[in-house]
């Protein structure tokens, strides 16, 4: 078997990526990552220098894993800038390190890409390709973020360290629709979730479904612009820029949806979702200004009655947000692997974690015990 690690994605041929790649995750299609890198969101200039790792045997792809040299930890919502600063204060360099992810994306996706005749012997290829590379190029450490968590054994026997932590999904029951979903819920919670949608509805706000083939231009553009003004709130700029989602919704128009709303005929906020056969993932969301409980609405309500609408099994918006409970997501574990080239820090690291991950399962458990849903005995 022989491993090659590309400075660009483009070197590595759209089909043979998403082989291997599969439809489940449109995040991980070539298309993307090749609009990522051409747009110079993901570039040497913002800290993301692709150095992407395939595995072939007798010119057939076998394996692949997305990887990134990076000088800072921005973009990655696996946070390790305590790790950075205890380096700092050893005298030692923490950046840059290699990371394996989707860029500004916090959805978890298979990291190992395996062609379906592929077995453990390559995903072991590419673990030890990556360590390799890192202590080939200086790099203080390998980071694999938001793998699913059947490939953690395999991350495990190579050696690197388990951080456990978590999101909050949606999880579809077969409901018939939006109400007999609310019906799950205590009556409490229930009431509260249909005064936050009245609110909306009363406002005069309507909705519209966007799919990639749907967004011209103009309504791109709209819709960045509000997406822009949520970033410049919480000073930043957007991760991507509006070439970005252009071009994805061209390539990839079936995996995107934009949930536009309007009052008096005028956009007045938008969420961006990617999707795939079972799973909604929501991204990103702005507005002109506020509107009671819009946000709520938008990005949370409207995306769980599209997946009843469309049968889409999952939800999942993004990351943090204990509010996103009463509103009927649940906690569910996500996980990243660590490798650091001293050995006294992974040491010291690996026990970290270890407790960071009891604190994690008494979050969880705390966190349940909100749920709005009813226990079974209670009278609907």
């Amino acid at each position: 078997m022989r491993l090659t690690v590309h400075d660009a994605i483009a070197d590595i041929a759209a089909a043979e990526w998403n082989a291997v790649a599969g439809d489940e995750y449109p995040f991980l299609r070539h298309e993307f990552l090749l609009a990522a890198e051409q747009t110079g969101s993901v570039s040497a200039d913002a800290g993301w220098i692709p150095r992407h790792l395939t595995v072939e045997k007798d010119g057939t792809l076998l394996g692949a894993m997305p990887l990134y040299e990076k000088d800072h930890s921005w973009g990655e919502f696996v946070f390790d800038w305590a790790w950075a600063r205890a380096y700092e204060r050893a005298g030692l360099p923490y950046y840059p390190k290699l990371v394996s992810a989707v860029p500004f994306t916090p959805a978890p996706s298979r990291r190992l890409l395996l062609a379906e005749n592929a077995g453990a012997d390559v995903a072991r290829v590419l673990i030890d390709g990556a360590i390799a590379l890192a202590e080939k190029t200086g790099c203080s450490s390998l980071h694999i973020l938001f793998p699913l968590e059947d490939e953690l054994p395999l991350f495990r026997d190579a050696g690197l360290r388990v951080r456990k932590d978590c999101q909050f999904h949606w999880e579809n029951r077969d409901y018939a629709d939006f109400d007999a979903f609310l019906q799950t819920f205590t009556a409490v919670k229930r009431k509260k979730a249909r005064r936050d949608r009245r609110r909306v509805s009363e406002a005069g706000i309507q909705f519209r479904r966007l799919r990639g083939a749907d967004l011209d231009t103009d309504t791109w553009e709209t819709v960045f612009r509000m997406i822009s003004i949520t970033f410049m709130r919480r000073g930043s700029l957007p991760y991507y820029d509006l070439d970005f989602f252009l071009r994805i919704a061209a390539a990839l128009p079936d995996n995107i949806l934009v949930i536009l709303a309007e009052q008096d005929g005028q956009p007045i906020a938008a969420a961006v979702f990617y999707e795939s056969a079972s799973t909604l993932y929501g991204r990103y969301w702005g507005s002109t200004g506020y509107h009671n409980a819009l946000h709520f609405e938008t990005c949370y309500y409207q995306g769980i009655e599209y997946c009843i609408d469309k049968g889409l099994q999952r939800f999942e918006p993004g990351t943090q947000g204990e509010h996103k409970i009463s509103r009927g997501f649940a906690p569910v574990y996500t996980w990243s692997a660590h490798w650091l080239a001293h050995p006294e820090f992974l040491s010291a690291i690996g026990d970290y974690l270890e407790e960071e991950g009891h604190h994690v399962d008494r979050y969880v458990d705390a966190i349940d015990s909100h749920s709005p849903y009813r226990d079974d005995r209670e009278p609907t």
